[in-house]
């Protein structure tokens, strides 16, 4: 179980090298270049995490097309939004923003599944709230579009937890991580035609290392719950917002004062404990596997 973990923690740190690239590469491509050229490179070490009963028609053969079409949607729009809030924010402040995404679960869980929603989660709510609140500061910070796209991500996200809670195992893991990758190259591929243009030299080292972090992030997830259950994996996906904090520092110079300290540690202190409430009462990681959410 030990290794499973130690997994999970590469993993995240390898999706916040990712991102962390992506913020790199900033406004020197187009949104739909650069979520195209990371797709494509994401999907090399994705081929890994196909099992032996699979075979890679299962992609384009799900069992339940209208559900999987939507987590396409949401994954696809989930991720050109994240390169939106990577480019134009601190990395801490973007993640602290993305992990409102189990409080959203909490209310689409309220509104779409009628789940009977305790006091404590509400109070969950509230306090991720106030932590954004402390992080974004509204009337004493410019809000940028950023911000706002880093909050759709979170709700992208949430949207593909409840489609894959009702999806449960009835789908191969091969179908809903390939299928996701082909939308993005896909989408990105299309919408990038107008406004392509040919990246500079220097950017296609940040971009492969962008693409191979995120899908080696996956692969390693893959192998981390096959050594270690996925209620125990899955609370280590907040580790990225420290990694997300020494990356920052290191090689953006960026510093969060305390006020936004505090606020990060609300959010996440919030998003864990729905996490563990979500865990005693739906049982949900018996019942969907453990991929990025977005």
């Amino acid at each position: 179980m030990q290794a499973g973990i130690l997994l999970a923690f590469a993993s995240y740190f390898a999706f916040a090298c990712g991102d962390a690239s992506l913020k790199a590469i900033g406004d020197r491509l187009p949104i739909f270049e650069i979520g195209f050229f990371v797709s494509i490179f994401a999907l090399l070490p994705a081929l890994f995490t196909k099992r032996p009963e699979d075979n890679w028609g299962n992609v384009f053969v799900p069992n339940r097309p209208g559900l999987v079409a939507l987590r396409m949607a949401s994954g696809t729009l989930g991720g050109i939004l994240g390169v939106v809030a990577f480019t134009s924010l601190p990395l801490a402040e973007a993640y602290a923003l993305i992990f409102l995404l189990p409080i959203f679960v909490t209310v689409f869980s309220f509104v779409v599944l009628k789940e009977p929603i305790g006091w404590r989660r509400w109070l969950a709510v509230f306090g991720g709230l106030v932590g954004v609140l402390l992080v974004v500061r509204p009337g004493f910070r410019e809000i940028l579009p950023g911000h706002f796209a880093a909050i759709g991500v979170a709700i992208c996200g949430a949207i593909t937890v409840i489609v894959l809670r009702v999806l449960g195992p009835s789908e191969r893991r091969i179908t809903l991580i390939g299928a996701v990758l082909v939308a993005a190259i896909v989408v990105n591929g299309v919408l990038m035609v107008p406004d392509f243009e040919i990246p500079a030299n220097d950017l296609w080292p940040i971009m492969i290392l962008a693409g191979l972090c995120a899908g080696m992030g996956h692969l390693l997830i893959v192998f981390a719950t096959r050594l270690a259950p996925a209620a125990r994996v899955a609370p280590t996906q907040y580790s990225q917002i420290v990694w997300a904090t020494i990356i920052g520092a290191s090689f953006f110079s960026e510093f969060p004062d305390l006020i936004a300290i505090i606020g990060m540690v609300l959010v996440a202190a919030s998003g864990l404990f729905t996490f563990v409430r979500e865990t005693e009462r739906t049982r949900w990681p018996s019942r969907v596997p453990l991929i990025r959410n977005r």
